[in-house]
């Protein structure tokens, strides 16, 4: 592969190891301050170095396919084609992103479970021949459009603690797979494989096993009608928790061993997504107005008032939003709590705040009910875990503009590359050193990626 794209727009600070990344936000905070106050992110690309060794530690040989869709900034791309992991991409976009970057279409799967016909073409021209699918219609469109294509069959996963629409889920049941083999096999299309996925959301770690009990009677039907399976794809729905993937790892590996062992010759793959980039990036914003509400009409419906009227309660809106960096409120739950970024007294007084986004729409809420000290237009909060879903194509509503981007890395994580076979002569044009302990002027400051 090429490493880094020549005509990359962004670089890498590559950090002193006396700094660490709350002087980077408050060097970049002290840059906006002066500058122009616009939401930013610092994305820690170190940290997509650390989870690859965690994967590699806890999961091997499970070989990772990055979804694109996760994060699809170039910095985290980047990292990721160089470490060696493979892409899982749902769109032409995405494809030409990963392409771009020197993979080659082997490390490249097709995964959107809806196919437009003209992006079908597109992978059957790049070369890209291992896609999904579940159904007979997606599987008379392939054939039409990728007669190359080697199909890796989505079944369905269900896991009944999750709570979830059944109706809504992507996958086929096994009694249609058998189905979908006749088909295939008058088509003249490949089937080379299984694909499940399993929620991230999920408690009940026995649906894997379910899973990949299923998987198995997948692989054994389809030795009936002749075709050679080699390719197993356990899906995402890793979080980024060490303790959470020793403990999937704990359940599947047995049953991988036993359905699937190494003289098997069945690769088994998997889709981290969050798991590589949800705690690498944090996002700086900025308060732009403030008002001041009456307590009972704070309250959501049916909750009881315990407080004192008297104090206030308030309600502040910031520069990003769900048309922007928050997108993924509008369907799930927000994963992290803002920070305050200004020093304040222990012993200050808190008081109940709500959080909107700058649009003024009824759906732009950021957070319901939090916690917060007093605090004014022009101050700063700060959101950990920001980097899964928030940093993909953005909505242009209300003149919406994408947050600046700054990567870094320390010292410590740039050895681990070094130590994984990258040159680095190839890197070090995307590096710049930072000192330790020193602002950041404008001209000093990290590239952005738009």
């Amino acid at each position: 592969m090429k490493g880094f794209l020549e005509d990359a727009n962004y670089s890498i600070g590559l950090l002193d190891e006396g700094a660490t990344l709350a002087d980077v936000i408050d060097n970049c905070i002290y840059e906006h301050t002066h500058t122009g106050k616009k939401a930013f992110y610092v994305g820690d690309l170190g940290k997509l170095v650390r989870n690859n060794i965690q994967w590699q530690n806890v999961m091997a040989p499970i070989k990772p396919f990055y979804p694109v869709k996760c994060n699809s900034t170039p910095g985290v791309l980047e990292i990721l084609g160089t470490l060696g992991v493979g892409f899982a991409c749902s769109s032409k976009s995405e494809m030409a992103l990963v392409q771009d970057l020197g993979i080659s279409p082997e490390n490249i799967i097709y995964t959107n479970p809806c196919k437009q016909a003209s992006q079908i073409k597109y992978a059957a021209k790049a070369g890209i021949n291992i896609m999904t699918c579940d159904s007979d219609i997606e599987l008379k469109k392939i054939a039409r459009n990728h007669p190359n294509a080697k199909l890796l069959l989505h079944i369905a996963t269900e896991d009944i603690t999750a709570g979830e629409e059944m109706n809504m889920k992507f996958g086929t049941t096994l009694k249609n797979s058998r189905h979908l083999m006749e088909c295939a096999k008058e088509l003249g299309v490949q089937i080379v494989g299984v694909k499940f996925h399993v929620s991230g959301s999920c408690k009940d770690l026995q649906t894997y096993i379910h899973a990949i009990s299923d998987a198995r009677c997948v692989f054994d039907m389809a030795e009936e009608f002749g075709f050679k399976m080699n390719m197993l794809d356990i899906g995402g729905g890793f979080t980024g928790s060490e303790l959470q993937l020793e403990e999937v790892n704990h359940v599947i590996r047995p049953l991988l061993d036993v359905y699937f062992p190494k003289e098997s010759g069945v690769n088994v793959i998997a889709e981290p997504g969050c798991y590589y980039v949800s705690s690498a990036f944090t996002l700086a914003v900025n308060i732009i107005a403030k008002k001041t509400v009456e307590y009972d009409k704070f309250l959501p419906s049916g909750v009881e008032q315990t407080r004192n009227d008297d104090e206030p309660v308030f309600t502040y809106y910031i520069n990003d939003g769900v048309y922007g960096s928050f997108a993924s409120k509008l369907s799930e739950k927000l994963n992290t709590i803002p920070e305050v970024h200004k020093k304040y007294k222990e012993d200050e007084p808190l008081f109940a705040s709500s959080l909107w986004g700058p649009s003024c729409d009824e759906l732009d809420q950021i957070v319901e009910n939090c916690l917060l000290p007093e605090l004014s237009v022009g101050d700063w909060l700060i959101f950990d875990n920001m980097g899964s879903g928030t940093l993909g194509e953005q909505s242009t509503f209300n003149d919406y503009q994408r947050p600046l981007i700054y990567y870094m890395m320390s010292f410590s994580d740039w050895d681990e590359m070094q130590d994984a076979g990258i040159a680095s002569d190839t890197l070090m044009k995307n590096f710049f050193f930072v000192p330790s302990c020193i602002q950041l002027s404008p001209e000093d400051r990290f590239s952005t990626a738009a």
